[in-house]
């Protein structure tokens, strides 16, 4: 019998946290998955503790040069077997109950293609409490994912045809790949959402890609370009998406003229006069 889930851990030199992440799969009460980990080219100890797991059946261990988390994902669901993928970062944890809680909402929610969790969040050690920015929600959040990412792909579960009817994860993303697929998932599907935390999220560290990118709204608003062109929008939510396309852009503006960034203005000023519809 094919396996229910993919679960699909992506990692680059996580060796300190790796085992970590696949023992909180391995020890889920639901138990009906394969677990795919791809190791994203590392160049530290990782691949030798994931050759260490191989020897379980339950584990496909996968190889590829250095191209980022999104290559690494998408690689990972077109070799899977489920039906449904779910994600898990390198450096994030699964409570035990997270799968299972999952797929029985699938079974009272059969029309759910997408369905996310609650979150603990750590920072540096240290549970913090989440912002009211960051506040969860399910059903119809399309409007409530334009200003910032929503869901953690650590929590999410998604049917596999869905994803490849997506084409997945925007590989030419370094970050915000995961704003601008909910983005495109959410305009046109109801999300399912557990109130409870199923995944403790951790951050703080050095190598997390958001620390790379000092402005994170430059990824956004090309993938807010992305959706202005998508068929699948109502009118009412392409007005909400050029609202805050041309808001997240007059912010970059001040900030690239005022520290003299000539390319990336030059980029963002065309998307924001393409738009503009004011202008």
């Amino acid at each position: 019998m094919n396996p229910k889930v993919s679960v699909i851990i992506p990692t680059f030199n996580r060796s300190g946290v790796i085992k970590r992440a696949i023992d909180s799969v391995l020890n889920q009460s639901y138990q009906n998955f394969e677990l795919i980990v791809v190791d994203d080219g590392s160049t530290d100890k990782t691949y030798a503790i994931l050759e260490e797991y191989t020897v379980q059946s339950k584990i496909k261990l996968m190889t590829t040069a250095n191209r980022g988390v999104s290559a690494a994902r998408n690689l990972a669901v077109r070799n899977s077997q489920g039906q449904w993928v779910s994600f898990l970062d390198s450096d994030d944890e699964w409570l035990k109950e997270k799968l299972q809680r999952q797929m029985e909402l699938v079974e009272t929610e059969p029309s759910l293609k997408i369905i996310h969790t609650e979150e603990i969040w750590i920072r540096n050690g240290i549970r913090v409490n989440q912002m009211k920015k960051h506040q969860k929600y399910g059903g119809d959040i399309y409007e409530k994912c334009l200003p910032l990412c929503l869901i953690s792909p650590s929590t999410v579960l998604i049917k596999k045809e869905l994803y490849l009817q997506e084409k997945g994860f925007n590989e030419n993303l370094p970050v915000c790949e995961d704003y601008d697929l909910w983005l495109r998932l959410t305009a046109y599907n109801k999300v399912g959402f557990i109130k409870d935390p199923l995944i403790k999220k951790y951050g703080g560290h050095d190598d997390q890609l958001s620390k790379k990118f000092l402005a994170m709204d430059y990824f956004r608003v090309l993938s807010l370009n992305d959706m202005m062109g998508n068929l699948n929008l109502t009118k009412e939510k392409k007005h909400l998406t050029q609202k805050m396309l041309l808001q997240k852009c007059n912010i970059l503006l001040n900030g690239y003229k005022k520290h003299g960034n000539l390319y990336n203005c030059n980029q963002i000023e065309k998307i924001f006069l393409k738009w503009n519809t004011n202008h």
